[in-house]
């Protein structure tokens, strides 16, 4: 628009029609028309109304008109890109049309031609023009709607597609795993009142057994309430912690370790307990499944040290051990534990390494100060709900976190159980 009125400026100064210079007249027309062009440049019928009204003007008052031609022409490009309403954009192109060959008639009554040619030109190519460009644009919000509705509806098959996953898992755990570990807790509970006087250490062993058990149910009911829940977050976090809790947690982990038969040294910074809920279950479940792996692939008699630091907001986690001790026989398996830390940590944007170190084995991560938000989870189909798993009446304790590392045994063994679920 600013250079369109440029134009129309250089034009008066530069050249009229004929060599003539530009009269006051001309250019209070002229300047009328570049300060309507600007201020109602969204307001295109009046825009259009009062450009026509000046070029009435100029066409009574001056012999050269171009200015004037070129302000209608431009506010009836703008009215016909803008309406979508063909009646508007007609009665604005007849108005300009009729303006015109009025003008011509009364400059030349006897000479038809030009007047009508000139209407062609300044009516038509505007008019023509601004359809081109409104129906470009029409048909380009078209495309970008049509691209929209099936990316939205990609996202809505793969959510139901997850949907039918989570419930699927969910039957799964509820009817097989919850099924067996149940059976498997009760049996020890029989076991435990059948044989009252056996040995205090298998006592022991029924009790510690029984507390995992019992502990595993817990987070399986619940693990199995977050898969049918519409409303939580499909991320690895799908429990939280309190931050306040979350050292209590870390110290608990390492004794029930410690009653394993490990020895670990743990240093955890004051700073953990600002870690925000959904980091502080993910350090929680990191080392839950770590000593695990210690007991499991190093042998009971193995030495750990575990390390929670906190430095400008990302959270430093590691866990070593020597590789002493004796490694248990454990039966054949697949052993997704490592694979499953990295998911979790990957999922929080952070990354995990293991590997060898100083003749044992390390684990380690950092975990970014912020959080990624994940997306939201659609409802499952109809139809998905179950009874919930059922608990034995025993004691709660804390449950097994069970994985492997390369190299390693497989996901059964020796657990090491600490608060909450496995990784």
């Amino acid at each position: 628009m600013l250079l369109l009125d440029l134009s129309g400026l250089g034009y008066l100064v530069f050249g009229t029609e004929a060599g003539r210079s530009p009269t006051r007249t001309q250019w209070i027309l002229a300047l009328l028309a570049f300060a309507t062009a600007l201020l109602l440049h969204r307001r295109r019928v009046a825009n259009l109304l009062v450009q026509s009204a000046l070029l009435i003007a100029a066409s009574v008052l001056v012999q050269d008109q171009m200015i004037n031609e070129v302000g209608t022409s431009w506010a009836l490009l703008e009215l016909t890109m803008a309406t979508p309403r063909p009646l508007v954009s007609a009665c604005g192109a007849g108005l300009v049309a009729a303006i015109h060959l009025a003008a011509g008639y009364l400059h030349d009554p006897d000479r038809w031609g030009t007047p009508i040619f000139s209407a062609l030109v300044v009516v038509g190519l505007p008019v023509l023009l601004g359809l081109v460009i409104r129906t470009t644009r029409e048909l380009g919000r078209q495309a970008e709607a049509k691209a929209e509705a099936e990316r939205q509806q990609r996202e809505s098959e793969s959510r139901a597609a997850r949907a039918d996953e989570r419930s699927a898992i969910a039957r799964e755990l509820h009817d097989v795993v919850a099924h067996h570990v149940a059976s498997m807790v009760l049996r020890v509970g029989v076991a435990r009142h059948v044989l009252p006087d056996a040995d205090p250490r298998v006592t022991d062993v029924f009790d510690d057994v029984h507390r995992t058990g019992t502990a595993a149910l817990a987070d399986l009911r619940k693990l199995v309430a977050v898969l049918r829940d519409p409303t939580v977050r499909t991320d690895a976090a799908l429990t939280a912690i309190e931050p306040a809790a979350l050292p209590a947690a870390l110290a608990a982990a390492v004794s029930t370790a410690e009653q394993a038969g490990l020895t670990v040294d743990y240093v955890i910074d004051d700073e953990a307990a600002s870690i925000d809920a959904v980091r502080g279950m993910a350090v929680l479940r990191l080392t839950q499944e770590a000593l695990t792996n210690v007991a499991k692939h190093a042998g009971p008699s193995a030495h750990a040290r575990l390390t929670v630091q906190v430095e400008n907001g990302d959270v430093l986690w590691s866990v070593t051990d020597d590789g002493g001790g004796i490694v248990p026989a454990l039966p054949s398996g697949g052993g997704h534990g490592l694979t499953g830390m990295r998911e979790r940590v990957e999922v929080l944007g952070g990354s995990l390494t293991a590997g060898p170190s100083a003749g044992g084995w390390q684990v380690s991560t950092t975990l970014p100060a912020t959080v990624p938000t994940p997306p939201s989870v659609p409802t499952p189909p109809p139809g998905a709900a179950s009874p919930p798993v059922p608990t034995p009446s025993p004691a709660a304790g804390s449950s097994p976190a069970a994985g492997s590392r390369p190299g390693g045994g497989p996901s059964s063994g020796a657990p090491v159980p600490g608060p909450g679920d496995a990784g």
